[in-house]
This record gives C-alpha cells, structure tokens and sequence, in this order.
C-alpha cells in the first residue's frame, strides 16, 4: 500500500480507484495478522482493472499489482 500512496495519477477517478484499493488492502493486512484471510473476488477484479489502466503510466505499481494478484492466485484465492 506504500507504492500506492506513492502515486500520483492524472485524473479523479483514478485517485478514487487507487485510494479505494489502498483502503481495502490496509484493512487486509490488519485483519490478517499473519493468518490466512479470505479476499473478496470484487478486490482481485479491481487489482486486475488497475494492473490494465496503469501498466503504462505507473510501471512500479503495476508490477506490485501483479505481484499481488500472483501470490493471491498462488494462495487460491
């Protein structure tokens, strides 16, 4: 969530979408405390959207992104 908050983006609805997501893995990380948890298919759907809207813009996110869907993907979840 550090990149996320890192970036700067062009327009609102951007800025909605990438505050949305920080907001929504901030609160993943504090539930999980080291244990497993269950991730909402909605949050892998809006990692993939953002990992296609920003791949030429933000390019550090984008392969954070990536890496995060990855390890859901790993964890089949």
């Amino acid at each position: 969530h550090d990149e996320i908050s890192k970036t700067r983006t062009i327009d609102e609805k951007s800025s909605e979408a990438l505050r949305d997501l920080e907001r929504d893995i901030r609160i993943l990380l504090e539930r999980s405390g080291g244990n497993p948890i269950l991730v909402h298919p909605s949050l892998v759907q809006r990692l993939e959207v953002a990992l296609n809207q920003f791949e030429v813009t933000h390019p550090d996110l984008t392969k954070l992104i990536s890496r995060l869907l990855e390890s859901l993907s790993t964890a089949g979840l």
